[in-house]
């Protein structure tokens, strides 16, 4: 956690609200809220949050945080538009005939923000580096139908004229347009973005609906409307990010109106206490956000599975529920969640839906696991809000009141964190997910795949075959019956227990529109469509 003051964070708000008077006030050089070239009357928008950024460059995030402020500035070649759950052309128009080799052709006129062209050179450029970079906090896992992380290979791209893009898959992949809307995705130039390192945060270019104006480090993100957009411009001049190291500050902005929206993330307490509020409006979504724990297979005690099926049998998901979240979180029990096709709650089924001690001891005793059995797990403080400490205790009671396990709780923040939890560091720990695009293969290739970024050593024949017949069917029954089978084997080898999953929620103040519509599932908080009176 940041030791920053808080009353720094008050400076900050002052900065930001200076900077807003100094737009409203101006001379006309910087957009204002009467509007621009391009731009209706939004005005400036002020979101509150307490995500942070890991970076800015498309090879080197794989966070909620990042991707946040990247699908602003950024493009893809196709989007999913609000409201929707299927690829839709953007930068450009995909077809395929049998699902393994895809022609994209781009629109006419593309530039990035700084006026340079955007071709397909750019494209080819932006997958290849992203490969090649191989960053451990990156998203390449998303590319392996075009190329393993770290080992591009010549070919899989080919660009025969400056419109035309053809990628060469190496096995049929129906989910490929999906993947052409993540951040692995995104497009960047190449005579701007070095092929072999990370672009500094602060000097990033896309071809988005924004462009960076201003960056500073775990503080402030300052968007201005890219008046050379190729699509519809925002309905507002200016977004300002300001980031809060606790949700109490979070908070406190959006009661004080300091920020117009308060989104990501706030605890229970502080929505409970924000209803009802005059001059506040607490509006939810659909989502498939999810909470996780993770054991590396290749570590004690997670290389015995006794102890991983006896960890899923002792924990207690309703207490963290009601105890935790106040019930506005539900329990989950498949890593596919509720709501998505294919999903069932197999870890019900196997487990149930209640701790069951004895049988876990039973399993434990099976296998000749002596008892109790130290486990450690990692959590992280802030990356997924304040209220992860208070679940990683309910965990560790859960565990310790079974006689089962003694458990050591141990953590250190983000950066610190994703290097070592999948260098073989962790033994087990927390993670969460949202979607990178709305279908269940997101959830079990993500996971569940020998490549998986989790590195956690699962490996499995058949997942990995069962992964490959539902990337490359077309037939919705089929799809769903692999990932089925996927989620039985999940559950009945446990690398991961899921734990609860949750929905959107933001809280706005009087007068800001638009923000109802973009809590859909594909969790893009799309702030080009959101206004504030005057």
């Amino acid at each position: 956690m940041s030791t920053r003051p808080f009353a720094s964070r008050m400076l900050v708000l002052v900065a930001v609200l200076a900077l807003v008077a100094a737009a409203c006030d101006s001379g006309g050089e910087t957009p204002t809220d009467e509007g621009s070239p391009g731009t209706s009357t939004g005005g400036t928008i002020i979101h509150g949050t307490t995500d942070t950024i890991v970076s800015l460059d498309p090879a080197g995030q794989y966070d909620f945080g990042s991707n946040q402020i990247s699908q602003q500035v950024y493009n893809t070649l196709l989007e999913v538009p609000e409201g929707e759950t299927t690829p839709q052309p953007a930068l450009a128009d995909c077809v395929t005939d049998d699902s393994m080799v895809y022609t994209c052709t781009l629109q006419d006129g593309l530039t990035f923000s700084d006026g340079s062209e955007l071709t397909s050179e750019d494209v080819a450029f932006s997958f290849q580096r992203n490969i090649e970079i191989d960053d451990p906090a990156g998203a390449c896992s998303l590319l392996a139908s075009l190329a393993a992380c770290g080992k591009w290979k010549d070919g899989v791209i080919e660009t025969p004229d400056p419109q035309t893009v053809v990628f060469n898959l190496s096995a049929p992949d129906a989910v490929w347009p999906f993947i052409l809307t993540t951040s692995a995705a995104f497009i960047v130039p190449s005579d701007v973005f070095p092929a072999d390192e990370l672009q500094a945060d602060g000097e990033i270019v896309g071809s988005g609906r924004y462009t960076l104006a201003q960056y500073r480090a775990g503080e402030q993100v300052v968007l201005e409307a890219n008046e050379s957009f190729w699509g519809d411009p925002p309905l507002n001049d200016r977004v300002i990010v300001q980031y809060f190291d606790q949700s109490s500050a979070l908070k406190l902005a959006i009661e004080q109106g300091d920020v117009d929206i308060a989104w990501r993330t706030l605890t229970p307490t502080d929505v409970s206490s924000l209803q009802g509020q005059e001059g506040l409006s607490v509006l939810t979504g659909p989502g498939g956000e999810i909470r996780y724990l993770v054991f590396n297979t290749s570590l004690e005690p997670g290389n015995e599975l006794a102890v991983r099926k006896a960890a899923a049998m002792v924990l207690d998901r309703q207490a963290i529920v009601d105890n935790v979240y106040e019930g506005t979180v539900d329990p989950l029990w498949s890593m596919v969640p509720a709501g998505f096709a294919g999903h069932i709650d197999v870890f019900k089924d196997v487990y149930g839906e209640t701790p069951d001690v004895q049988g876990a001891e039973q399993v434990l005793k099976d296998a000749g696991v002596s008892t109790p059995v130290p486990i450690e797990i990692w959590w992280t403080p802030t990356h997924y809000g304040d209220a992860s400490a208070d679940e990683y205790a309910e965990i560790q009671r859960s565990f310790e009141e079974s006689g089962l396990f003694t458990v050591t709780l141990k953590s250190t923040e983000w950066d610190r964190y994703t290097e070592a939890a999948f260098t073989d560091q962790y033994p087990s720990y927390q993670l969460g997910w949202f979607p990178d695009y709305v279908d269940g293969d997101n959830y079990v290739a993500s996971f569940y795949s020998s490549s998986s970024f989790l590195n956690d050593h699962f490996d499995s024949k058949e997942v990995d075959d069962l992964i490959a017949t539902e990337r490359a069917s077309t037939d919705q029954a089929e799809r769903e019956a692999a990932f089925e089978r996927i989620q039985e084997i999940g559950a009945a080898e446990v690398p991961i227990i899921p734990v609860w999953q949750g929905t959107q929620l933001a809280i706005v103040r009087d007068g800001v529109e638009g923000v109802q519509a973009t809590l859909d599932p594909t969790y893009i908080f799309r702030y080009w469509g959101i206004t504030k009176a005057s």
